[in-house]
């Protein structure tokens, strides 16, 4: 295996799948997207039984393919693989195959450009936590963009249009401000290397650079701001949240599992992996304010999710308030805080997508996603109710399963930083099991809703199929629940490499009327967001859309498909 180009196998075998596809009929095209899904899926498999934990190499980057691309300005395609990309990768091709195959049944309409348009998301998935160029990084980071866009805005729901515009918008103003970062990162190291352009987008030796020398203070804070507001409407982190829930409602089932599983995960590994090493003063200048937008995240997603109407958007403003403990597990710059907050990642891509599999499972048979109508479903579907019950806790954070590890070890780290935070951060935990639990006592106990008694016969239990999409990844909540150190010792050397590099950094002082300006920037953010929630505004509106309305359909399936793209 030395031999192969693993990690260009991994990266771009989905493309070739979707080339396949384009060749081949459409009623070929589900069965070759799993295959190829499968494929990439083994292949990232052979990667982490080859992979070395040790502490010696665990935090070296390995499997490392390297060749010039454009040597003008020392650009290259490079790759490489460490304990945190590799754990990210394979959570990246197992949702993907799982993602497939619950499609097989809802979508029903142009089936060959729904399975090339997933597996060119996954080469950029699989790209982004690969790449080791950071205009490499840059250009996976955009090809996700695309496929996304036509997942959501073909095969999505009625208000599909609207949610992908504002996705759209929202990434690309991050992304070209990270560009311009990357740009001037790059220009500022080749200037203090006597303008040699060799190395000035390679990340090893930027990250070499910044441990040493290091960048000017100004380029720093700039730089670091560019990066995080591409990763913070990622993630994402609030006030940059807005478009998150209604991409969820209107995006098929699939693309909820890989936006919550994986996209989020996308913004979160930027930090760690990029604006963390490369601007370390700024990091520790931009913390405090980063520390204290989690927990807003928490606290609102939780707050927010506990009166969701609609299932679906109560899964997707779950996801504001879990990715909160990411983040603040990321910037305490403590190594059980950020072994915690890559647990997290892990396990939110685990268990909040099965929540959505769950979600889109019962909306098939019932077209609604009212929790109002859901009442009674465990005398009918006795199946489903256990295993939404199962991820229900495990979301909630019941020790024995993978969601209890990842918020715990963050809550440890940052209380070795700040009591006070983790204290705030620990009791939005229960606000956590009130939102879960109280939806699971409306939509699973109970006599059935008039609503469920008139469904009849076509409210049936989960299918085989649908079995196996969830078995794998409640085996693996299991797994990670009773075994965690199977990721720590995975991610530990890398873990402790990132904290070395951001711990070279100290605050830059910034003038009292810029973090004044700051301060109430956000404060502003915080009583509009308020403000708008109160006045019933589009993201307390049921549906996701401007006005609310109805649950959308959620798939191509539809027959209403076509005239609304139309229209």
């Amino acid at each position: 295996m030395t031999d192969l180009p693993i990690l260009s196998v991994v990266t771009f075998l989905p493309l070739v799948g979707a080339i396949v596809i384009a060749f081949f009929p459409a009623r070929a095209a589900r069965g070759l997207g799993l295959a190829t899904a499968l494929l990439t899926w083994l292949f990232s498999l052979m990667l982490a039984v080859g992979f070395s934990a040790t502490p010696e190499r665990g935090g070296l980057f390995q499997y490392v393919e390297e060749a010039s691309w454009i040597p003008l300005f020392g650009i290259e395609y490079k790759l490489g693989v460490d304990g945190l990309s590799l754990v990210l990768v394979l959570l990246t091709t197992t949702l993907t195959w799982v993602s497939i195959l619950a499609s097989f049944g809802p979508i029903q309409t142009r089936i060959k450009e729904y399975m090339a348009s997933f597996l060119v998301l996954e080469v950029g998935m699989v790209g982004v936590f690969l790449a080791l160029d950071t205009f490499l990084f840059y250009i996976f980071w955009e090809i996700v963009l695309v496929p996304m866009y036509l997942i959501i805005g073909i095969w999505g729901g009625a208000d599909r249009i609207y949610a992908t515009i504002k996705f759209v918008l929202y990434t690309l103003v991050g992304s070209l401000l990270m560009l311009v970062a990357i740009l001037a990162t790059a220009f500022a190291y080749q200037s203090a290397n006597g303008g040699d352009w060799t190395g000035a987008f390679d990340y090893e030796t930027l990250a070499a650079f910044a441990g040493g020398a290091g960048f000017g203070g100004t380029l720093q804070l700039l730089a670091f701001a560019a990066f995080f507001l591409a990763f913070a409407i990622k993630v994402p982190m609030f006030p940059f949240h807005t478009w998150l829930p209604d991409a969820h409602v209107e995006a098929p089932t699939a693309g909820s599992v890989i936006l919550a599983g994986v996209l989020l995960k996308l913004g979160a590994y930027g930090f760690i992996r990029f604006a963390l090493p490369l601007y370390p003063d700024a990091a520790q200048t931009y913390a405090p304010l980063i520390i204290v937008l989690s927990l807003i995240a928490i606290i609102y997603g939780a707050i927010v999710a506990l009166v969701q109407p609609d299932l679906k958007k109560l899964v997707a403003y779950s996801s504001v308030s879990h990715m909160g403990f990411v983040t603040l597990g990321i910037f305490i710059f403590q190594p059980q805080g950020l072994q915690g907050a890559i647990l997290q990642m892990v396990n939110h891509g685990l268990i909040t997508g099965a929540l959505f599999l769950l979600v889109g499972i019962i909306y098939e048979r019932t077209h609604d996603r009212a929790i109002a109508n859901m009442g009674g479903l465990a005398s009918r579907t006795p199946v489903y109710a256990a295993i939404l019950g199962f991820f229900v806790f495990a979301s909630a954070g019941l020790p024995g399963l993978s969601g209890f590890v990842g918020e715990f070890l963050a809550l440890v780290g940052t209380f070795v930083v700040s009591p006070i935070a983790a204290a705030v951060a620990t009791l939005c935990m229960i606000l956590a099991a009130a939102y879960l639990l109280w939806m699971f006592q409306r939509v699973v106990t109970g006599e059935p809703s008039e609503f469920i008694r008139g469904l009849g016969r076509r409210l049936t239990d989960v299918s085989p199929v649908e079995l196996l999409t969830l078995a794998p990844l409640a085996a693996l909540v299991v797994a990670f629940g009773v075994l965690p150190g199977l990721l720590l010792d995975v991610i530990d050397g890398s873990v402790t490499r990132i904290l070395a590099d951001a711990a070279v950094g100290s605050p830059i002082v910034v003038e009292p009327w810029i973090l004044a300006a700051g301060l109430a920037i956000l404060a502003a953010a915080v009583v509009l967001r308020i403000t708008s929630l109160a006045r019933g505004s589009p993201a307390a509106a049921p549906d996701g859309g401007p006005d609310g309305g109805r649950a959308a359909a959620s798939t191509g399936a539809s027959e209403a498909a076509a005239p609304e793209a139309a229209r």
